[in-house]
Parts: structure tokens; C-alpha cells; sequence
């Protein structure tokens, strides 16, 4: 850029008075850095020719004069925005600390730092530098440069001064309008951070809210089912249907196949479903019991998948259903061919996706339960009429256990009827030694159309109206079966010599050898006769010696 020297160019008083008065105009009405210096520069040049000119501020965390701002065209791989200037080891620097300007006259002839060597190699051969200082305190430097020596003289000095002095009160308040500025940025962040952190322990406490409804839920179930007297009883017998049908359970347990247990009322079917249950991986968890039969019809689905507040007349607080009560668990749902139509659509979607809407709900609930369905009824002919759904049938008879009934496993009888006499006599403090020749075969003889239910209520009724040590069951039995059974003059087949005849400890023997069979022969572990017997493994190795039952190979005697 060609530029007259300093002597050709002498402008008047009142050219740099307009000059001071549109810079100063500039900084009043520009607030970001680069407007406001381009502004500045464009007014600054028609009074003081320059080829590149810069503000350096002084960055005191580092103590750094770093340059802030540039307006150049001179290229240059050193003078660039962000370079970074020691105060004691540059020009720069030197005015800074010494706050008193700093001009060159020709750098062909006088250079002292790095940085001037630089700015000779892009072609500097004049400048000034003056100190920009607000409220008595250096802020940093403003420098205007020239390819031209001699370019600059005193007088230039001063009105660069004067420059400067208006300047460095304009970025003195930059500065702090940034300042304010970054710490507006940083409150909105943090306000930003914190409404986010308190809408993820919002999400917390609600879930932690919604973790203690359910184990309120939990346990508000498992108290009901502890006061609940279970209408099962322990898998009492070594016939080889119910030994078919234990092998059978213990191989499906160890999957998370959908089970379809079958059989008459009174077999046992939710024995069964705890047996499934109890040797799965899901043993830890709850399994939730549903009566199918016993909810009404405008209530099950809300029993099966809860219901949100309001959701019809009565609906005062959130439920949590079943379902979602047993989630990680499994279901038993009880006399399933009895559900609604409607339901049974809904428990088609939980069994083919593992999700469901409570009543009232648009909320979706995913769960991770296993169903384990049982039935009186005959399902296939309810799907033939219309009454049950086939593709839910299809969904739920994955794995079919069949509980045979009473009547075909009447070996098991004896064993069944010596381990209720010994709980009922316990339990009602009565000395019940056995039962009568007469009432074995009797039971014996007798369909059990109740199966074992029946069979324990028969046996419960005797002990409590028992008069002395050996049961009769001359009241206790229903009429056709005392029609067809007639006086047995001895004891009854496979019943031994005494039949059922004999004190607790016999009974006790047998009911210990019955455990042993379907263990196999095992004491320990969780699926051996201790377990079985529910005891100590070694209270039953005690009880096994002291009744004299020895192991001869891998049975027991």
C-alpha cells in the first residue's frame, strides 16, 4: 500500500477531532469486538495511514498479552488473532509493562525482539505501539504498522494515544459486557442442568415411589398368602402316575415354557404350580396366584392388569395388577377357562408381547413373567363352542401337565391318609393312634370324586370327632360309598397286616420312606427328603436311624 510519508500528510486539528468523535460514536454504538474494531479502523485511517493494526489484551490468569483483534493486508504466518506475546520478552510486552508508547521509525535500522523480526519479514518497516489503560489500570496495546519508514511521527504518537485512551475504557467494558455475558451463559446452563437434574430425581423418586407401591403391593399379597391356609398339601405318595408326573414337572421347570396344567378339582393342580415354580430360575421372585373362577367378570381384568386412578365408580387409588406385581416371577392363572372373553384377548397380547395397558391407562407396562394357566374344564371343547379362544388355548398348552386324579393312583392313599392323620392329630391335640381295618379299605374302595381335598377334609372331620385312639369312618364317608363298601373282615390289600393301624411313629416311618422315593433315595439338596419333608437334613438322619430305616443299595427299608 502506498502511502505519503509523514511529512506530506498533516492533518488538521479538526480532522482528528471528527475522527475522536467517530470512534468515538463507534464505540458507543458497536458492543462486539470485531465490529467495533473494523469501525475504528476505517475511521482511524484516514488520519494515520497503517497497513495492519492490532490490539493486544492482557490475559492476567496467564499473564499473556494475547492479540484480541486484527486488521491487516499484509499476509503473515505470525501475526495471526489468538498469538500470544510474554510481557517480558516483546515489544509488545514493553509497552505494557512500562505504559509508554513505543515508536519505530524504520525496523530496517532498529529492532530489539523476536516479534519484530517477524513483522520486518512480512514487510513492517515503521510502527507505534501505545498502552491502552482504563481507570489508571493497563488493560493491554493498540499498534498501527506500515510498509512505509518513517511513516509515523510524534504527533501521530499522541492521537494514537488519545485513541487509545477511549479505546481502552470501550473494551474495559467489553470486557465486561462478556463477562456478564459468559456468566449468563453459564447461569442458564447451570439453570438448565439443574431443572434436568431435578426432573431425573422427579423420574427417580417416581420410580422409587413406584418400587415401594409395588413391594407394598408384594407384601400385602404374600401376607394374604400366609394367612391363607393353602388348600394343597405336600406331594405325598410314590405311585408311578405321580412319579411319571414329578419327572415331567422337573423337566419343564427348568425352562420358561408356558404351562397348561389339567385335572379334576382337588388334585392339586396349584401344588403343581408351585413345584414348577419352586425348581425354575425365577424361585427368587413371587408367584402370584389368580383365581380365575372367583373374581367377577367386571373385575378381572383390573385384578389381572391394575388400574390408574378414576378409571371407573370405586377406582379411588392406582392398583398395580398381577401381572405387574409378579414381574420378574411367574403367574398362576387358576381356572383360566373361566375368564371373559374380553380378558382373554388382553392376556393374548401379554403372552405373545409381554405388555399390557392397566384399565384406564394409555400408559404401556412391559413385563417379564412366566404363566402357568390351570383348568377343571375341558378346553378344547369350550374352543369347539365358541367359549374360549383357540389361539389363547394354542398360547397357553405349550407344555400340558395332566394331574392324574385320586382314583387312578389309589396307591398312594395310604400314605396320603397317614400323613393327614398325623398333621390333624397334632394340630388338635388329639391322641390318634391309626385307623380301623374297616375305614382303610374303606378308603380304599371309595371314588374320591373330591380327590385329595376330599380325602383330607374326610380325614380332618374323623380326628375331630374322634372318641379314642383308632379312627372309624362309619359318618365320615358319603352315603354310596359306605352302600358299596361292606365290613372287611381283615386288614385291606397293600396295606400290610395292620393297614393304616398303628401309632404316629409308623405313620411317621412311612410318610419319611414316601419322601425317600420320590427323592430317589436323596437327603440334601433342594429337591431331596429333607427338602420334601421341609427339615434339617440332619434331623432327618436322625429321624432315620432312631425308626430303624436303613439304606440297602438305592433304596431305603
Amino acid at each position: 500500500m502506498d502511502t505519503p510519508p509523514a511529512a506530506a500528510r498533516a492533518p488538521s486539528s479538526a480532522e482528528r477531532d471528527r475522527t475522536l468523535l467517530e470512534i468515538n460514536n463507534a464505540l458507543i454504538a458497536n458492543l462486539t469486538r470485531d465490529a467495533l474494531f473494523h469501525a475504528i479502523a476505517g475511521a482511524l485511517r484516514r488520519v494515520v495511514p497503517f497497513d495492519r493494526t492490532a490490539a493486544f489484551l492482557h490475559d492476567a490468569a496467564r499473564d499473556v498479552l494475547q492479540l484480541f483483534v486484527l486488521e491487516s493486508s499484509l499476509p503473515s504466518s505470525y501475526f495471526a488473532v489468538g498469538l500470544e506475546l510474554p510481557p517480558s520478552e516483546s515489544h509488545v510486552g514493553r509497552v505494557f509493562r512500562e505504559q509508554r508508547p513505543l515508536l519505530r521509525r524504520d525496523l530496517a535500522r532498529e529492532r530489539q525482539f523476536p516479534a519484530e523480526e517477524a513483522a520486518l519479514a512480512d514487510g513492517v518497516r515503521s510502527y507505534v505501539i501505545v498502552p491502552l489503560v482504563a481507570r489508571g489500570r493497563p488493560v493491554g496495546t493498540l499498534a498501527v504498522a506500515s510498509t512505509t519508514p518513517e511513516q509515523y511521527t510524534e504527533a501521530d504518537v499522541v492521537f494514537l494515544q488519545e485513541v487509545a485512551n477511549q479505546i481502552a475504557l470501550a473494551v474495559e467494558n467489553m470486557k465486561a459486557y462478556e463477562e456478564v455475558r459468559a456468566l449468563n451463559e453459564r447461569m442458564q446452563a447451570e439453570i438448565v442442568r439443574r431443572e434436568r437434574a431435578e426432573a431425573a430425581l422427579r423420574a427417580t423418586l417416581a420410580e422409587v415411589e413406584a418400587l415401594r407401591r409395588r413391594l407394598q403391593d408384594e407384601n400385602v399379597y404374600l401376607r394374604e398368602e400366609i394367612r391363607r391356609e393353602h388348600d394343597f398339601v405336600e406331594m405325598v405318595g410314590s405311585s408311578p402316575a405321580l412319579l411319571a408326573l414329578l419327572d415331567r414337572v422337573d423337566s419343564v421347570a427348568r425352562t420358561d415354557a408356558t404351562v397348561l396344567i389339567l385335572g379334576e378339582t382337588g388334585t392339586g393342580k396349584e401344588l403343581i404350580a408351585r413345584a414348577v415354580h419352586d425348581r425354575s430360575a425365577r424361585k427368587e421372585r413371587p408367584l402370584v396366584k389368580v383365581n380365575c373362577s372367583a373374581i367377577s367378570a367386571g373385575l378381572v381384568e383390573s385384578e389381572l392388569f391394575g388400574h390408574v386412578k378414576g378409571a371407573f365408580t370405586g377406582a379411588l387409588e392406582r392398583r398395580v395388577g398381577r401381572f405387574e406385581l409378579a414381574d420378574g416371577g411367574t403367574v398362576f392363572l387358576d381356572e383360566v377357562g373361566d375368564l371373559p372373553p374380553d380378558t382373554q384377548v388382553k392376556l393374548l397380547r401379554v403372552l405373545q408381547e409381554r405388555e399390557f395397558e392397566p384399565v384406564g391407562s394409555n400408559r404401556t407396562v412391559r413385563v417379564d413373567v412366566r404363566v402357568i394357566a390351570a383348568t377343571n374344564r375341558d378346553l378344547e371343547a369350550a374352543v369347539r363352542e365358541g367359549r374360549f379362544r383357540a389361539d389363547l388355548f394354542y398360547r397357553l398348552n405349550v407344555v400340558p401337565l395332566p394331574v392324574p386324579p385320586l382314583r387312578e393312583r389309589r396307591s398312594d392313599i395310604p400314605q396320603l391318609a397317614a400323613f393327614f392323620l398325623a398333621r390333624y392329630a397334632a394340630r388338635f391335640g388329639k391322641k390318634v393312634n391309626g385307623l380301623s381295618p374297616d375305614a382303610a379299605a374303606r378308603l380304599l374302595a371309595y371314588e374320591w370324586p373330591g380327590n385329595v381335598r376330599e380325602l383330607q377334609n374326610v380325614i380332618e372331620r374323623a380326628v375331630v370327632l374322634a372318641r379314642g385312639p383308632v379312627l372309624e369312618l362309619d359318618r365320615e364317608l358319603p352315603a354310596p360309598a359306605r352302600a358299596e363298601v361292606g365290613p372287611v373282615p381283615g386288614p385291606a390289600p397293600g396295606l400290610g397286616p395292620a393297614g393304616l393301624v398303628g401309632t404316629l411313629e409308623e405313620i411317621e416311618r412311612r410318610h419319611i420312606l414316601s419322601a425317600l422315593v420320590q427323592s430317589r433315595g436323596v437327603i440334601e439338596g433342594p429337591r431331596g427328603a429333607a427338602a420334601i419333608l421341609k427339615v434339617h437334613p440332619n434331623t432327618l438322619r436322625s429321624r432315620l436311624e432312631k425308626l430303624g430305616i436303613k439304606r440297602q443299595g438305592h433304596e431305603f427299608s
